[in-house]
């Protein structure tokens, strides 16, 4: 048993079975002053006031890091709806003990100002948070701002290649920031839709009245998402400069992606959990609205084939891509998602669905489980070993995972500041049930037993890929 809620210095996490991305063993974690300090044989002798935590059973695992959060993001006439200790709430009882905002510049903002001011919310969250900057427009100021952010420890930077008029930059825009960002020891993150083949897709799709919620997928083609990350893998080659690309949603991309990592670039895909669990049979059903995001959900066969890359290793991490809006605002607009707000809500399950789909049912280790939603996601963001790993040195951020454990998804057992889950009656088996950050117990067998406000901004280092992580 742990004794609950009380804060003790030293802590150990006794008989579970610790699970890092490139093994897992049983063994005993010595915690203390909120790092991990030892990995001990199971049943070694600590200091008699340690306080034990038993995790007999339990898979030990790293806290996730979810590399693809909006938290209160505002795009168009909509604003998400959760605050920094509403999302990181969220976030610590689904496993996840870190997440990475966006500070995406409204229009007329500079981005050193959105960063200055998503920066500061941090402290308000019951787990620690990074950014990613964001460039929309070039001019005279932007490799100043870049340096200055890079200086603070921001120093990955999203870039669009779709909304225009809103977030979309230019081919020139893309180009200048990855030589800068490579420059600072950055990386450019990337939304890749081609503008021309999703405007010219919903313009005949509005002519036959087909632009509603329903019609989703056909509004945002598969053919725009590869034509665009093909366009800035060519732009990244050419600078020789790293890149990432947010949320692909088809085996194709992923393949694009995988293809210049052979030529020797630097490029790396992330996936989010609702185009690997989720199919467009969704925007059949009486509540489309819900499920509108970018890219769209595919299609059973493609969510199929885009899964199989978390066993290929062309896929490098997992997101959730989470945007807490609510059914409300998703009814504005439903007859035309041109005007509605794209995102699910999802960085409470993120890692229970991924777990239970794919390590539960389909096989994957439960290290490559790791790899793919808390190292990975660490490394790519210059926190690693920091975040993603439970060796010595490390935060005490802990997931203990009960990996038997059956329970069904609803609304009203989650945490996010919505009124609804895309994933709304799934049966899942795996959950994480004790959850430390900074090695205090926060949560534990579904309650948040500690409301401590203790979120820090993270700096992240100058991103290295020339060692052991060069994928």
């Amino acid at each position: 048993m742990v004794d609950l809620p009380g804060k003790h210095p030293m802590k150990v996490v006794r008989g579970g079975t610790v699970v890092e991305s490139h093994w897992a063993a049983p063994a005993d974690l010595l915690i203390d002053d909120g790092r991990v300090v030892a990995v001990l044989t199971p049943g070694s002798e600590v200091d008699a006031s340690a306080v034990v935590i038993d995790a007999t059973g339990k898979l030990v695992m790293p806290g996730g890091v979810d590399p693809h959060c909006h938290v209160g993001f505002t795009s168009g006439e909509f604003t998400s709806l959760d605050s920094y200790l509403e999302c990181t709430t969220a976030a610590v009882f689904g496993g996840t003990t870190t997440i990475i905002d966006f500070a995406i510049p409204r229009p007329g903002q500079q981005p050193l100002d959105a960063a200055e001011v998503q920066r500061a919310k941090a402290s308000s969250g019951l787990c620690d948070s990074a950014l990613h900057a964001c460039v929309v427009e070039w001019d005279d100021t932007t490799a100043d701002q870049l340096k200055t952010m890079a200086d603070a420890g921001i120093r990955t930077v999203k870039m669009f290649t779709t909304y225009a008029g809103e977030t979309m930059a230019n081919e020139h825009t893309i180009l200048n920031t990855m030589q800068t960002t490579r420059d600072l020891g950055g990386m450019v993150i990337i939304h890749c839709e081609s503008d021309a083949i999703v405007t010219d897709a919903q313009n005949l799709a509005a002519a036959s009245d087909g632009v509603d919620a329903a019609h989703m997928s056909q509004t945002r083609p598969e053919l725009a998402e590869t034509a665009s990350v093909a366009a800035i893998l060519a732009i990244a080659e050419s600078q020789d400069a790293p890149v990432y690309f947010v949320h692909q949603s088809t085996p194709a991309a992923v393949e694009l992606v995988a293809d210049a990592r052979k030529r020797g670039l630097v490029a790396f895909t992330e996936s989010v959990a609702h185009h690997l669990i989720l199919d467009d049979s969704l925007y059949a059903g009486e509540q489309p609205e819900r499920f509108v995001c970018c890219p769209p959900l595919r299609s059973a066969e493609v969510v199929e084939a885009l899964g199989r890359h978390l066993f290929t290793g062309a896929i490098t991490t997992i997101g959730s891509d989470h945007c807490c809006y609510d059914t409300a605002q998703k009814q504005v607009h439903s007859h035309d998602v041109r005007h509605m707000p794209n995102g699910l809500p999802g960085v409470e399950t993120r890692l229970p669905v991924i777990y239970s789909h794919y390590v539960d049912g389909l096989g994957l280790t439960a290290s490559r489980f790791v790899e793919l939603t808390s190292a990975n996601p660490a490394r790519t963001n210059g926190l690693y070993p920091r975040k993603g790993s439970l060796m010595p040195g490390s935060d005490a951020d802990i997931a203990i995972w009960d990996p038997e454990l059956e329970w069904t998804v609803t609304t009203q057992t989650l945490h996010m500041a919505t009124d609804y889950t895309p994933y709304e009656g799934q049966q899942l088996r795996g959950k994480p049930v004790t959850v430390l950050v900074g090695g205090e117990v926060v949560v534990h067998d579904g309650e948040l037993v500690d409301a401590t406000a203790r979120g820090r901004h993270l700096e992240t280092a100058p991103l290295d890929f020339s060692g052991a992580f060069s994928m």
